[in-house]
């Protein structure tokens, strides 16, 4: 004890060079060893309950928990993971680091093919890339779904594929698919979307980037979601919603811009007066029932100030879209008064 009491603290004792060399000789070979480790893949592991064609083709470090199966012209990239009870049908493919929750099933035995991009999840029981429910399908047809990267499909969700050998269902990059939604038959879907709980999406709908649906929300087929839209809680949408506007209501309708979702993603203050300038002259004039709604917008392009904004001049060509052949129009708005 006398001598723990009257040593030396460490910061006074003195490491002699060569050890202090050798030292750092270790230390170097335990860094490189280390570093070695890490990008050494990790081994591939295959329950023995489940069942994995002896075709299919399984990249390095995969993990396929119990009871999973994969089909004969699977592929499943580096690093993916399928929990117990997940499945892999038909011609699929799964980019790297791809996790199947439990009862996720991916893929179908129809023609076709379901190609799933990388760090993707797939929610317990969702069920991607099955055959559509759109009675003109025919049985033999070719139908597709492509999905992007960084994508969050969480649990009991659908995506179906294509209806048809020309078209195919696609989704893009990084966009949150919370629970229970359905995306049917060629959807189109960008990037960057956030879709609450139990939004659901008939065939052939459009959605550009960063839109927000709240929960149960519904879009009739063929319709348009502009980008920087935000569609409220409950909302059927049987028209397009022009880029950055905010729709409501039982059946739909405008109620103004969604500053909020601009604010966040990086607006300017002179872009949201300059689009809410313009939003007043078009759907909040005080002649609005004098003057028409296509004079509204041409006034608007005209603007001395406002028809040079390159928001305002996309938010006027997502209407003007709208109403191009074959379209559905915008959802309705009321004439209110600016006043």
């Amino acid at each position: 004890m006398s001598w723990f009491l009257k040593r030396k603290p460490f910061s006074t004792l003195q490491i002699p060079p060569s050890l202090f060399h050798q030292l750092r000789f270790f230390s170097r070979l335990e860094q490189e060893h280390s570093l070695h480790l890490s990008n050494t893949p990790k081994p591939t592991f295959i329950h023995p309950s489940s069942i994995v064609h002896p075709n299919a083709v399984i990249g390095q470090g995969v993990s396929v928990g119990p009871f999973c199966s994969v089909s004969s012209s699977a592929k499943l990239g580096n690093g993916c993971q399928l929990y117990p009870g997940s499945h892999v049908f038909g011609s699929t493919e799964l980019g790297d680091n791809c996790v199947l929750m439990t009862g996720a099933v991916v893929g179908d035995d129809y023609p076709g093919y379901t190609i799933i991009g990388n760090n993707n999840t797939i929610g317990y029981h969702s069920v991607v890339g099955v055959k559509c429910q759109d009675l003109k399908y025919k049985q033999g047809d070719e139908c597709f779904l492509e999905v992007g990267d960084n994508n969050d499909i969480r649990e009991h969700t659908s995506v179906h594929r294509s209806s048809k050998t020309t078209d195919k269902t696609v989704i893009g990059d990084s966009n949150l698919i919370m629970g229970s939604c359905h995306i049917a038959h060629d959807c189109k879907i960008g990037n960057n979307n956030i879709f609450a709980n139990n939004t659901l999406l008939a065939g052939h709908v459009e959605v550009e980037d960063y839109v927000h649906t709240a929960g149960a929300t519904v879009v009739h087929q063929f319709c348009r979601l502009g980008s920087f839209s935000f569609l409220g809680g409950g909302s059927v949408v049987s028209q397009d919603v022009p880029k950055y506007m905010m729709v409501a209501g039982e059946r739909a309708e405008l109620r103004g811009l969604n500053i909020v979702g601009l604010t966040r993603r990086g607006f300017s203050d002179a872009e949201i007066r300059s689009l809410r300038a313009a939003y007043r002259k078009i759907f909040m004039s005080v002649d609005a029932n004098a003057v028409s709604f296509e004079e509204r917008l041409t006034e608007v392009e005209q603007h001395e100030e406002l028809g040079h904004v390159p928001a305002v001049h996309a938010m006027l060509q997502s209407i003007r879209n709208s109403f191009a052949d074959k379209r559905r129009g915008i959802c309705k708005f009321r004439h209110w008064s600016s006043s």
